[in-house]
């Protein structure tokens, strides 16, 4: 155990360990508290607290009258340059991705769109609000503010699928550049209602500008993550000599 580290904090990192070397193995019910109590040598309530924290951050889930068992693996998103649709980044961790289509409608600019997309107060905006789902469990909640003006008429069928790629094939627009805001966040009545998660629930908030090869503002968009089904990956390319 580290220098200063709490108890429940080694037994947290240890059982964690334990879980991503695949000792315990997804779905695989772990030890029940009293024996990791003996493992651990600690008292039931510090073994506890380190199942709570995990179970907080999704790496284990609770059944009730059944026990604790191993979570399935965080969905794993790019946040790095990366050309791969949702689905084709969902796909090669043997997942299945889906995009849910909540409501989409023309509305009129405020003070945070002008702001935010370069255009007029009161200009046709379309709001897009989707829900994405890998295996049916919905992971991120979104609504994406696209002008009329860039994309006249998006559709269902547009916003069902790579919207990025709707945006270049069926608009020619297209993205040359994202900037990305991160935050944490707590879930709130709205996002928890399409992330299927209980109020308060720690979130990932992710606000995207992004512009085309013109330096255009094209969309403007505010994502919902849930912190225990999502992780991401950010690889950073250097030159020689930096």
């Amino acid at each position: 155990m580290e220098k200063n580290q709490s108890l429940h904090a080694y037994i947290k990192e240890e059982l964690l360990n334990r879980i991503k070397s695949n000792e315990y193995k997804k779905g695989e019910k772990i030890p029940p508290e009293l024996e990791l109590c003996k493992d651990f040598d600690v008292s039931r309530t510090t073994v506890r607290t380190a199942l709570n924290q995990l179970t907080l951050e999704g790496y284990l889930v609770r059944q009730q009258g059944k026990g604790t068992f191993v979570a399935d693996q965080k969905v794993k998103q790019t946040l790095s340059q990366t050309v791969k649709r949702y689905s084709d980044q969902i796909a090669v961790q043997g997942k299945k991705a889906e995009i849910t289509l909540i409501d989409i409608h023309v509305v009129p600019a405020n003070e945070i769109l002008q702001q935010s997309l370069d255009v007029s107060i009161n200009d046709p905006i379309q709001r897009i609000e989707r829900v994405r789902k890998a295996n049916g469990e919905p992971t991120q909640y979104e609504i994406a503010y696209i002008p009329w003006d860039i994309a006249p008429g998006i559709t269902k069928e547009h916003a069902e699928t790579s919207l990025y790629a709707s945006l270049k094939e069926k608009f020619h627009v297209h993205i040359a550049k994202t900037t990305e805001q991160i935050e944490i966040t707590l879930a709130d009545e709205r996002s928890c209602m399409h992330l299927g998660c209980e109020v308060g629930t720690p979130c990932f908030y992710i606000e995207t500008i992004a512009e085309d090869d013109k330096g255009k503002k094209v969309e403007f968009s505010r994502s919902f993550f849930r912190g225990d089904k999502t992780n991401f990956m950010i690889e950073r390319n250097y030159q020689l000599g930096e």
